[in-house]
This record gives structure tokens, C-alpha cells and sequence, in this order.
């Protein structure tokens, strides 16, 4: 049992610190492109490119000790699959959620910015919630894709030019990740979401989520059934 728990700890810890830092890239890169731009245009090229650069490290390298879901939606699709226990994928999103705010605070700081501002950033719109059904489909899409066909080793590299090429081709510049949209509404900067819109927005995300997941069991069935 303590070996057990153990194991746990490290994946949480993986989980949190993973989730910690994707947040620190997503939300850090976008105070520092406003500091460096008034393009919203180069602005925006530039928050994405740290973002999936940050996201191609950070599942490489936590990916062997918690499978870097850093995101609940990954996470129910894990739990739906059998892959987590119920317990254990709660625990999951507890770390998510905490290792994002964490990071979040901690790119407000470095920035000499307030440890915590709420976002002010008013994303809730019919366009910007079906962009979030979608973005959050083509991000599962592609983990369970590359999942179920063999192609394990290739998660980092496709899950961080998704979100890079999501970016831009999303209105709501692909969310895609109800730890992420809790964790954005701490800043009021470029990356921010106003906390009012956040809950439509998780569910838009949960919405994709269980689509993709009943798309690419059909197309991909586990264990090749």
C-alpha cells in the first residue's frame, strides 16, 4: 500500500509541476508579447510559439511519470478508458488545477504584476464556445489517435503543434483544457478569461472531449476490438 501511494504522490507531483509550468508559458509569454508588441498579431505568433515549444518539453519530460495529461479533459478520457480509477483521476484534476493557478501566480510575480488579478478578458461568445467544442475534439482526436495506433512516441511533438496550429485557426484560441480556463481567470493580462465566461467554456471543452472520445473509440476500439 505505501509503495501504492507512493507512485500516486509522484504522479500527482508530475501532474502539478507539469501543469504549473504549461501555465508559466501560456500566460508568461503573453505578458512579455504585450511588453514587446502592440501587434495583437505578434503578439499572439508569439504566445503560441513558447506555448507549444513549452508543451512539447514538459510532456516529454513528464510523460513517462504521470502520462502529462495536464489537463482534465485527457484525464476523463484516462478515466472513461479504464486507464484511472475514479479516486485517482479526481486526484489528478485537484493537481492540475493547483499547479496551473501556481503557475499563473507565479507569471503575474515575475512580471512585477499582482500575485492574483482577475481577468477582465471577456471570451464568452456563441463563436468562442463551439471553438472550444472544437478545439478540445482535434486535441483529443489526436492523443487517442496516436494512442490507440502505435504512435505513443510521437504525443509530444503532435499534441504541441496542435496547440501551436490551434492558436490561430480557433476564435477562442484554443483553451482546450478546463484546468487551463480555471487557471487563466487569475490574470488580467493577454492570456486572461473573465471567470464569468469560464464555466460555458469548461463545458464547451467537456462537450469536445466526450465527442472526440466516442469518434475515435469507433474509428480506433481499444485493444484493436
Amino acid at each position: 500500500m505505501l509503495a501504492v501511494e507512493t507512485e500516486l504522490r509522484r504522479r500527482l507531483t508530475a501532474e502539478s509541476v507539469g501543469t504549473a509550468f504549461l501555465l508559466l508559458a501560456v500566460v508568461g509569454s503573453g505578458i512579455m508579447a504585450q511588453q514587446l508588441s502592440t501587434d495583437v498579431g505578434l503578439q499572439l505568433l508569439e504566445n503560441s510559439m513558447a506555448t507549444a515549444g513549452a508543451l512539447f518539453a514538459l510532456i516529454a519530460v513528464w510523460g513517462p511519470a504521470s502520462g502529462a495529461h495536464f489537463n482534465p479533459a485527457v484525464t476523463l478520457w484516462a478515466r472513461l478508458s479504464g486507464d484511472l480509477t475514479t479516486r485517482v483521476a479526481l486526484f489528478y484534476v485537484v493537481a492540475q488545477v493547483v499547479g496551473g493557478i501556481t503557475g499563473v501566480i507565479a507569471a503575474n510575480v515575475i512580471f512585477d504584476l499582482d500575485a492574483i488579478s482577475w481577468s477582465t478578458t471577456d471570451r464568452d461568445t456563441i463563436p468562442k464556445l463551439i471553438s472550444e467544442v472544437i478545439a478540445t475534439f482535434g486535441l483529443l482526436m489526436v492523443i487517442v489517435g496516436l494512442v490507440r495506433n502505435g504512435g505513443e512516441r510521437f504525443v509530444a511533438a503532435a499534441v504541441a503543434a496542435y496547440i501551436g496550429g490551434a492558436y490561430w485557426f480557433t476564435s477562442s484560441t484554443s483553451f482546450a483544457n478546463p484546468a487551463v480556463t480555471v487557471s487563466r481567470m487569475f490574470s488580467d493580462t493577454f492570456a486572461g478569461i473573465e471567470p464569468s465566461g469560464a464555466p460555458l467554456f469548461i463545458v464547451a471543452q467537456i462537450i469536445g472531449a466526450l465527442c472526440a472520445v466516442a469518434v475515435m473509440n469507433f474509428v480506433y476500439p481499444k485493444d484493436g476490438a
